[in-house]
């Protein structure tokens, strides 16, 4: 599914968000719902400081990986309507978590077409690329 303009509130003026190729971002999950604003999309604005950019596909060495890192991925919050994660879910990562995750050989594969052009920022189009489920 490709976001539009319809998808930012009617707003003529806003632009259409862009992946890490340059095309229209598409949804990365919506079960579990996932995204800084919980649309769905990696999409990013000025208030998402995590950069929540990078449209994973989730592994039991990432979840593992995150919790080492202070940050528990799988377990339920559901006073928060977080189902929690488990392995082949996918989820909108943060750009710098999925770059730390890679230095450490642990990061999880990448959907580039749901991947905000955000997240090249902290990562390089070409790593992203290494791990791509996405390209043919």
């Amino acid at each position: 599914m490709l976001r539009d303009d319809q998808d930012s509130g009617g707003d003529p003026h806003r632009r259409t968000s862009r992946n890490v190729l340059g095309e229209p971002l598409q949804l990365c999950s919506i079960r579990p719902m996932t995204g800084f604003y919980r649309d769905g999309c990696c999409d990013t604005g000025p208030e998402d400081n995590g950069s929540h950019t990078v449209c994973v596909v989730v592994t039991a060495a990432f979840l593992d990986f995150s919790v080492s890192r202070g940050n528990d991925l799988s377990t339920p919050l559901p006073e928060f309507g977080f189902p929690g994660l488990k392995p082949g879910d996918r989820w909108c990562l943060c750009a710098p978590r999925w770059q730390e995750a890679f230095q450490a050989n642990r990061a999880p594969r990448v959907v580039l077409r749901a991947t905000h052009e955000g997240a090249l920022t902290h990562c390089s189009l070409a790593d992203l690329k290494r791990f791509a489920v996405d390209l043919a």
